[in-house]
């Protein structure tokens, strides 16, 4: 492993390496970037289920990109659909014109969702499709005359983007701290499911904790649930760390936000388009929201695309409302690239293989090699907790003497530099979403992988 900037972003020996003033101008999101840049972890290509680094090593890719990538990097399909889109359409808004692909993708993911839920709102990231999912529940209270519902309802420990909308709702405190005079007002939040005393080590859904629900009904009573305009979660909790819902938790919650009349979503950013062996976590909970947001592996994140599909009664409510003009506009949000043509035609490239492939079907069969290899660590002295869903897991490390984060850092370092594997480190959460479509060799040689450095990190 070369130590200097140079060696390590050089591609070819031929080609000028990154400068350290190159490197510095991108500010990375989400990054120890003092840390990063001292040795940083370049990649220069991708194909399959691999990256190539800048150092030419073959990387293998158990995130599969940010959760985002669950057929493989540089899928021919998908780069054929972008390649002949970017020739016929390269863009056209969507302000009072659209085009074909736009239209052709609706539908299509509106055929995946929950029965009923037939209207989409095309964005460009996940980030988006939160906010504005916030805003089409603000806008159907509002639609129905129930102007005092302006109050929301996240989770802690949710993750729901990063903007403004997505980080009041959100319950993940670094992400929050620096903005907290300036979040929206009226939001609370209900408690986490998660309790490691009475959840460590289960593989799936935790039998314990659906009570915690009923922290909504307080919230509800306290704060009149006339007041409340939407209640939003993640089916399973990806970004804080994996954390599955308790057995009849979800269900419980659709029953009352439907009790009280408060509009329930889904944000399934992450759970969304089979990383839970189906189109979405709904389907296989069996519990149906009023909103979806999804993004992520929409496109296969070969373009950047997010979206928030709702029911038959919202999109009616607002669109359809008597009491304005038809000439009007019903909603004022979007966004210049809501439903960009080449992002919709990679979409559509996208579904195409997920249903030509079987892939859906293909992660659900994966599933139990995945458990059996995560639950592996189990008993490795290193490891405090193992959470699993679907093709979702977190192996939890003890904090090294105190030192917040600093034992999960240097995993994620160790296996790309001495094991060619990237996973993603949250603080000390080793977190894990390999391709739908994964190898069954691939995945076991790279827990095998992990464990040697586990064996051997202080």
């Amino acid at each position: 492993m070369g130590s200097t900037v140079e060696s390590l972003c050089q591609n070819d020996p031929n080609e000028t390496a990154l400068s350290q003033r190159q490197l510095d101008a991108f500010w990375m999101p989400f990054t120890s970037n003092r840390d990063f840049k001292q040795q940083p972890r370049v990649i220069v290509g991708a194909k399959g289920h691999f990256y190539k680094s800048a150092d030419g090593r073959q990387v293998y890719d158990l995130f599969s990109g940010l959760w985002s990538s669950g057929i493989g990097h540089g899928h021919p399909k998908i780069v054929e659909a972008i390649a002949k889109q970017a020739s016929e359409l390269d863009y056209c808004m969507s302000f009072q014109l659209g085009n074909d692909k736009a239209f052709l993708l609706a539908d299509r993911l509106a055929g995946l969702a929950p029965e009923g839920m037939d209207h989409v709102f095309f964005t460009n990231s996940g980030s988006e499709a939160v906010d504005t999912a916030l805003k089409i529940a603000l806008a159907y209270h509002q639609a129905n005359g129930d102007f005092s519902r302006v109050g929301l309802v996240g989770r802690e420990r949710g993750y729901h983007g990063a903007n403004f909308g997505g980080i009041s709702v959100g319950g993940i405190m670094p992400n929050r701290q620096l903005y907290q005079g300036n979040l929206l007002p009226r939001v609370y939040h209900i408690p986490t499911t998660y309790d490691r005393e009475h959840q460590a080590f289960t593989d799936g859904q935790p039998q314990w904790g659906s009570h915690l629900v009923e922290e909504l009904e307080k919230i509800c009573r306290v704060n009149g649930s006339h007041n409340i305009a939407a209640v939003i979660v993640e089916p399973a909790a990806g970004s804080t760390g994996i954390l599955p819902p308790p057995i009849g938790y979800l269900e419980r919650l659709r029953e009352i936000c439907t009790k009280h009349g408060i509009l329930l979503i889904f944000d399934e950013v992450i759970t969304g388009l089979g990383r839970v062996g189906d189109s979405f976590a709904a389907q296989r909970m069996q519990v149906i929201p009023d909103i979806i947001t999804t993004a992520k592996s929409l496109t296969n994140s070969m373009v950047p695309m997010g979206a928030a599909i709702v029911n038959k009664k919202i999109y009616q409510t607002i669109v359809d409302d008597s009491r304005s003009d038809n000439r009007n506009v019903e909603f004022f949000h979007g966004y210049t690239y809501s439903g960009h043509p080449i992002a919709a035609a990679a979409g559509l490239a996208t579904l195409d293989i997920f249903e030509q492939e079987g892939t859906f079907e293909t992660a659900r069969e994966l599933e139990t090699l995945f458990s059996e290899l995560l639950h592996s660590f189990d008993d490795h002295p290193k490891v405090i907790d193992v959470r699993n869903f679907g093709l979702m897991g977190a192996i939890e490390l003890e904090t090294r003497d105190n030192q917040l984060g600093a034992r999960g850092l240097e995993t994620h370092k160790r296996c790309f530099w001495e094991q060619n594997v990237v996973l993603r480190n949250s603080s000390d959460i080793l977190q894990f979403s390999p391709f739908l479509n994964a190898k069954p060799e691939d995945l076991e040689r790279s827990f095998s992988a992990i464990k040697k450095v586990l064996d051997t990190i202080e």
